[in-house]
């Protein structure tokens, strides 16, 4: 009995450790992604919504082993407009974060998105009827002043821009609340081949309407660079929620914010001044808190 409980703990730690592991290479490959886009967008001046099409275009295509294996079959649903309504929210998400990459630094733009959370429990609350306690609107006020002071908006310093990365949290928060109303009712194959099939056709739209741009030579290779890390970055993600508990991997996710940083600052130079970690820590602290909240109620109510 002993052997055998050791052996559990044995494999419980490693699963553990694999996942953290998964979560902390996802965020590496994100991050050699966003320095990919910010380069291509804001040093070679290829169109934000272009940049957005060609680097899920070429995700879609290392992604079709996975169509093939699913199949379109598993597209047959009761809920096609709430499916479209959501990858169309999660392709503006992406054009207002590639924009924002173009236009703001790495480490502004990563922590400005990590409100989206806040976004989900005011739409959970707005339209999904959420009750939404003290605590939680507490640590939404607090996600929202960190936010804040990172973007500044009363100093000379502050662009409109710089509410981009705001935007695509907005949009990625919407899409997330639509994915979470479909979850009890869809199959995870379904909800991922919906997105998979119309994100590429709907940034193809977005950017034909901001004026199309056809890559060539080293940005080509650029885009194809980016949905190879693209795929791999989220295949990551999959695995880690895969193979450890998402309360447990999910801190390590808040990594993205100093490996963006250090991204930044080797690729570009960008040393973010002293309030950048003030704001920071405010929302960092302020989805913690959320996380550790929304794990205590599930336990509650089980």
């Amino acid at each position: 009995m002993k052997d055998m409980n050791q052996t559990s703990l044995s494999f419980s730690s490693s699963r553990a450790m694999a996942g953290a592991a998964f979560m902390v290479l996802a965020g590496i490959a994100f991050s050699i992604l966003n320095v990919v886009t910010q380069w291509v967008t804001m040093k070679m001046g290829f169109s934000a919504a272009s940049a957005a099409f060609w680097q899920y275009a070429f995700a879609l295509v290392f992604s079709l082993p996975f169509l093939k294996r699913t199949g379109l079959s598993a597209m047959r649903t009761a809920y096609p407009w709430r499916h479209i309504v959501r990858v169309a929210l999660a392709a503006l998400g992406v054009e207002a974060w590639v924009a924002g990459l173009a236009s703001v630094p790495i480490w502004q733009a990563i922590a400005l998105v990590m409100t989206s959370p806040f976004f989900i429990i005011l739409g959970a609350r707005l339209f999904l009827g959420e009750r939404v306690g003290p605590a939680r609107w507490a640590a939404t006020a607090a996600g929202f002043a960190g936010a804040m002071i990172i973007l500044r908006p009363w100093s000379d310093a502050f662009t409109w821009a710089a509410l981009l990365p705001i935007l695509s949290a907005l949009f990625w928060g919407a899409s997330s609340l639509i994915t979470k109303s479909l979850t009890g009712i869809e199959k995870p194959e379904t909800i991922t081949v919906w997105l998979l099939v119309l994100l590429t056709p709907i940034n193809g739209v977005l950017a034909a309407a901001a004026g199309f741009e056809l890559p060539e030579g080293f940005t080509l290779a650029l885009f194809v660079f980016a949905g190879l890390l693209t795929v791999f970055a989220q295949y990551l993600l999959t695995l880690a929620y895969t193979v450890a508990d998402a309360a447990y991997v999910q801190p390590f996710d808040d990594l993205k914010l100093p490996l963006n940083v250090l991204a930044g600052w080797l690729f570009f130079g960008y040393a973010p001044a002293g309030y950048l970690w003030l704001g920071a820590a405010l929302i960092l602290t302020a989805s913690l808190f959320i996380m550790r909240n929304e794990i205590r109620r599930e336990r509650a109510g089980a």
